[in-house]
């Protein structure tokens, strides 16, 4: 299969998920339990040994997501190596067509073109592992390296059907249908040392996220 034909094949069933999704929460349309959580606006610009400013999202970019919480950060360690942009974006309720969606299908609508894609398992801090997606992209001659995960009632996922049947299963036995995604990206000056640097960056934010994303 070509690599076009999968990308189109991949959206239609993503598309018919989310849509498919969408109908059976409707469905079951009711007022969600909203646990208690801090804003992302919140989220500190220093965390560990990394200072973040503040990145502000377009206007055009929030339509597209629709009716969420939507922060973004840029943090660094050091002037000798590429900024890490951390992204968060929660949805309280998706079942009124508001819904996570995976970077793949909107990363390469801005210009960049998949290089690689891979899922990998990260230690996670106090314990256990989490499995995350990891994606390369290039545009030109840079080159960007994406981690990114689903995050719902305590549960890491890295597959998006995976998070759909999740949404519907907590749906009916929770009564909940929040979630978020989150996205790390930084440029590749050197592939090991980008990776190195995703990875701790995730160790150092994962702990601070249930306050954010509650569980």
């Amino acid at each position: 299969m070509k690599p076009q034909t999968g990308t189109w094949l991949r959206l239609l069933i993503v598309a018919g998920l989310i849509i498919g999704t969408g109908l059976f929460l409707r469905s079951r349309a009711q007022a969600d339990i909203l646990p208690p959580r801090d804003p992302l606006s919140s989220f500190p610009l220093n965390i560990g040994n990394w200072q973040g400013a503040e990145v502000t999202i377009p206007q055009w970019a929030l339509d597209v997501l629709g009716g969420g919480e939507f922060a973004e950060r840029r943090f660094s360690r050091s002037s000798q190596e590429p900024s890490v942009d951390l992204f968060m974006a929660y949805f309280p309720s998706q079942r009124m067509g508001s819904t996570m969606h995976s970077p793949q299908n909107c990363l390469p609508g801005s210009g960049w073109t998949p290089v690689n894609f891979s899922r990998v398992d990260l230690a996670r801090p106090g314990g256990g592992s989490i499995r995350v997606n990891r994606y390369v992209l290039a545009r030109g001659m840079d080159r960007l390296l994406v981690y990114y995960w689903f995050q719902e009632h305590g549960r890491v996922v890295a597959s998006e059907y995976w998070s759909k049947f999740y949404l519907v299963a907590d749906a009916i036995r929770l009564n909940r249908s929040d979630g978020a995604l989150v996205r790390i990206t930084t440029g590749i000056d050197d592939p090991v040392r980008a990776d190195r640097r995703a990875v701790e960056f995730v160790e150092t934010v994962l702990p601070s996220l249930d306050r954010y994303i509650p569980r």
